[in-house]
């Protein structure tokens, strides 16, 4: 049994008090994911933006807003976890400064200034112990694996999942895997919940089954 800490959902990055920046996620996919970890007896902490679907009752959910509140919460759990898989889709980007109240509509056009936010996953895998992997998920358009593989690179992740833009609120989902010497290790079409069955079975082969016999 793992103690898996799963990152699901969106974030929100905000302009003023009532206006924000997020993305389409809808924790689909997390929720799947969670349910075939949980089915294969591993204890799952999920933290997750602000999304519709219910996750499992017997997973933990601690819930999130701000990609800042999304990697304070997984520091906070990632001591106790033997791995991390990350689904969510944190904003990559967020305004320099956050206006109070309202901005008021002018008529003019509005600029934004843009500042990169801290990479969640590549922060977490930086304070590994020894043990402990990582999955990332790489939404890529046409799921090119090129971009991917500089991705696990710099994140220093075991395995990551590339999928397709338009696995954004869709009902199913094709994922490829590759490893961190960019070979590819599977692949796998379907509804999410068939692509999560699959995906947790191989994370459960080749990371979680491996670490248990390290740590004897």
């Amino acid at each position: 049994m793992a103690r898996i800490l799963l990152t699901a959902g969106p974030t929100r990055a905000y302009i003023d008090d009532v206006r924000y920046l997020t993305n389409a996620s809808s924790g689909r996919m997390a929720k799947a994911v969670a349910e075939a970890a949980l089915a294969l007896g591993h204890d799952v902490t999920i933290v997750s933006g602000p999304v519709h679907v219910e996750y499992p009752r017997r997973a933990r959910v601690v819930p999130v807003v701000t990609t800042a509140e999304m990697l304070a919460a997984c520091l906070r759990e990632l001591p106790a976890c033997d791995g991390v898989i990350a689904a969510a889709a944190p904003c990559d980007f967020e305004p320099v400064k956050r206006q109070p109240g309202k901005i008021p509509r002018q008529g003019t056009r509005l600029g934004l200034e843009l500042k990169p936010t801290t990479d969640i996953i590549a922060t977490l895998a930086r304070r590994e112990r020894p043990g402990q992997w990582f999955v990332a998920f790489a939404l890529e358009p046409g799921a090119d694996p090129e971009r991917a593989f500089a991705k696990i690179t710099a994140k220093k992740c075991d395995l990551i999942v590339v999928n397709d833009v338009t696995a954004l609120e869709a009902e199913k989902n094709a994922v490829a895997v590759y490893d961190a010497r960019h070979e590819h290790v599977g692949a796998k079409q379907g509804t999410k919940r068939a692509v999560a069955n699959w995906l947790v079975r191989l994370i459960d082969k080749r990371l979680v089954a491996p670490a248990g016999r390290n740590s004897v």
